[in-house]
């Protein structure tokens, strides 16, 4: 198969960052499926890359106690199943257990028991979770937050501007990109509080395709900055 090289448009998202300004009573940090099904290897019926699952928890927590301090919402929000949803699997994902194979590359999955309301895969990463947080369990998919929880609960909070962190980046996280930006939220995405179980070609490919179609990528380090020096102006 023929490669595609990727695009070095790292001078014009350098350009972009300087516009990305943080107003912090107007901005919500929101995580998607930051929870033991993804991120806790015992018990992770779709896991993300086990190597990375420690330190994208690490730099979401980073984020997140700067956006608590600046006085941001926390918002987590998990994607929850019933059983007969389990049950009545998807056409693809039925396909996939029908030829045995599985969507996490080089590890084991089961799309039967992943996201089962009530069940342990879908406990947040304590690590991430702290009291005066929101927790949605939205029983649509990502893909479209209209009308949900997630909006209710946003447009309640008079959030415009969303800080992104999740799994999967190429799936939910680019979803709920596409979805916000569309409602005209401002979009922001931490480069690495993100992972896909994909294969790490489909997280970059996300990451490649938000900064440069939809919102602004940057690290948990250059979120934190921002956040901080944006409660200090707040503070005078």
């Amino acid at each position: 198969m023929r490669q595609t090289e990727i695009l070095d448009r790292s001078k014009f998202l350098d350009a972009l960052k300087e516009k990305f300004v943080i107003e912090p009573r107007r901005t919500a940090a929101v995580t998607i499926d930051m929870h033991r099904g993804h991120l806790d290897p015992a018990v992770a019926t779709l896991p993300a890359p086990r190597d990375n699952c420690a330190a994208v928890v690490r730099n979401a927590a980073k984020v997140l106690r700067a956006a608590r301090e600046a006085g941001m919402p926390v918002v987590h929000c998990i994607l929850v199943k019933r059983d007969i949803e389990a049950e009545r699997a998807r056409p693809f994902h039925k396909a996939v257990m029908e030829v045995r194979e599985h969507l996490t590359p080089g590890s084991a999955s089961d799309l039967r028991r992943h996201n089962l309301e009530g069940s342990v895969q879908t406990e947040i990463i304590p690590d991430l979770l702290a009291k005066g947080d929101y927790v949605v369990n939205n029983k649509k998919t990502l893909s479209s937050f209209y009308g949900t929880d997630l909006d209710n609960l946003l447009r309640v909070l008079e959030a415009d501007t969303l800080i992104l962190m999740g799994i999967n980046t190429n799936t939910c996280v680019q979803c709920a990109c596409f979805d916000a930006s569309n409602l005209r939220y401002t979009v922001s995405v931490v480069s690495d509080a993100v992972d896909s179980m994909y294969g790490r070609d489909l997280h970059v490919f996300a990451l490649e395709n938000i900064s440069r179609t939809m919102g602004w990528v940057l690290t948990a380090e250059e979120f934190v900055a921002k956040i901080e020096a944006a409660a200090g102006v707040a503070a005078r």
